[in-house]
């Protein structure tokens, strides 16, 4: 079976993002489909050979670009495996796709890279970062499964959303409560089920059937006065006063 995604990073620059997408896409796609240097070559065997021979049987190559990577010194380094594996996409004619590590990743300058490598720059990229890890990861899984088709077919999400009715909600940047449930539990702010009646979940007085009575000295009296309450009103403040 082809590992149709390999992932290529630098270690110490990148292997961070590089387990993360390792995570989420052999969880969506299998295991197997995702080639990773450090979970995928067993022990014992040529990290040499397995390399290149995992670049070659893969549709997609995924590099993980640092805020610092086209600055690394060994980039220009014929020996270098991370410049290698790139170059053996390009020349077997795999796709690669920069993934830019966080905010502060630039998209790549030509005039930065090794004349081998400028193609790179030319490439349109996406990001991974770590603030909106999940939709990050979700649009990479969408971006992959829509080009190749084997990993199309082996689409767990797919299946999992087939299977409740094709329901996808991705929430960005949130500052307050959302909540989609047909029953559940817990503090989620005001919630009103079945009202009958008037309902008042602001600021300020709620007057539900009953008169509003208000100002200095008022008196309201429901139903039939039988107990001599009364008013007497006499002068204004000021003649009480002078009195």
């Amino acid at each position: 079976m082809a590992n149709e995604v390999f992932i290529n990073y630098r270690t110490g620059d990148g292997e961070k993002i590089a387990a993360l997408l390792d995570q989420a896409l052999s969880h969506r796609f299998g295991d197997s489909r995702i080639f990773r240097a450090s979970k995928s070559i067993p022990p014992g065997g040529v990290y040499r050979e397995h390399l290149i021979s995992g670049v070659r049987r893969s549709s997609v190559v995924l590099a993980v670009i640092g805020e610092n990577w086209s600055k690394h010194p060994r980039l220009s380094d014929e020996n270098d495996w991370v410049r290698k594996e790139i170059l053996e996409a390009f020349a077997c004619g795999i796709e690669v796709i920069p993934v830019l590590d966080g905010r502060k990743a630039e998209r790549l300058n030509p005039a930065d890279l090794p004349r081998e490598l400028k193609r790179l720059a030319d490439v349109q990229s996406v990001r991974l970062d770590l603030h909106d890890l999940q939709s990050n990861l979700m649009r990479i899984g969408d971006l992959l499964a829509a080009k190749v088709p084997e990993l199309k077919a082996s689409d767990r999400t797919a299946a999992q959303e087939s299977e409740v009715g094709g329901v996808r909600n991705s929430v960005g940047e949130n500052h307050g409560n959302v909540v989609q449930a047909q029953k559940f539990t817990g503090d989620a702010g005001t919630i009103i089920k079945k009202n009958q009646g008037s309902i008042h979940t602001g600021s300020g007085n709620l007057y539900n059937n009953s008169p509003h009575v208000s100002g200095t000295g008022a008196t309201y009296i429901e139903g039939d006065n039988q107990g001599g309450i009364r008013h007497d009103f006499g002068g204004s403040h000021r003649e009480e006063e002078e009195r």
